[in-house]
């Protein structure tokens, strides 16, 4: 079945309740009244409730309805946030010069509002050790508590300990300060941009000043 509503001479009912253009209730009238209406008025008439008992018909533009339907649900696409899970993976005995690093890989996806995979890989006789693994995820979950919370405690598999993270905030918040910061940045280089400009004029107009004052001084 189509999703298209009724429109016009598509409608086949008696009588309709009418909503006029700006969302004024009308009443219920005979099709043939509404559809003058529209005539009139200079706009479709569009069944909105088909099944309310008698249907719900709307006075509007249509074509113009379905342009701004359709602009809508492509920017509703567009700021559609999906989370992404991330892995970062470490060694039970990682030095802290690559446990910086990584918990900043950690820190950065965090901040994004996405869940982190934190995997430790255990070889040889690492593998009868799991509590280095245990303590290093609980380490890692304590430096960006701030930032995230364990979503899923660590737990063995195979060779592997693995713990996911997940951010305190959502996605789409973490989308909507990334823009403000991006706008703020913009602004202060433009505001840079304006503010050399000026002293590129002011020092130009000493300059103009001075050749004007330097005849007088000669004489």
């Amino acid at each position: 079945m189509s999703a298209e509503p009724r429109i016009n001479d598509r409608i086949r009912v008696p009588e309709v309740r009418l909503v006029g253009p700006s969302g004024e209730q009308v009443g219920i009238v005979p099709l043939a009244k509404a559809l003058e209406l529209a005539q009139e008025y200079d706009l479709d008439l569009v069944e909105v409730a088909a099944n309310a008992r008698p249907p719900v018909c709307k006075l509007m533009d249509y074509g113009k309805f379905k342009y701004e339907s359709a602009m809508k649900a492509r920017e509703a696409r567009k700021n559609q946030a999906h989370t992404v899970i991330k892995e970062m993976k470490l060694r039970p005995k990682i030095d802290p010069h690559d446990y910086d690093t990584k918990k900043g890989h950690v820190v950065r996806f965090l901040k994004q509002g996405d869940k982190v995979k934190i995997t430790i890989m255990f070889r040889g006789r690492e593998q009868s050790r799991p509590e280095l693994g245990y303590r290093l995820l609980q380490r890692l979950a304590e430096d960006v508590q701030d930032l995230g919370f364990i979503e899923s405690n660590p737990k063995q598999d195979g060779r592997n300990m693995i713990m996911v993270l997940g951010p305190h905030k959502k996605k789409t918040e973490a989308m909507a300060e990334a823009r403000e910061a991006q706008a703020a940045r913009k602004a202060s280089r433009q505001g840079d941009a304006a503010g050399d400009a000026t002293d590129t004029d002011t020092d130009a107009d000493v300059d103009a000043d001075a050749q004007v004052e330097a005849p007088a001084d000669a004489g």
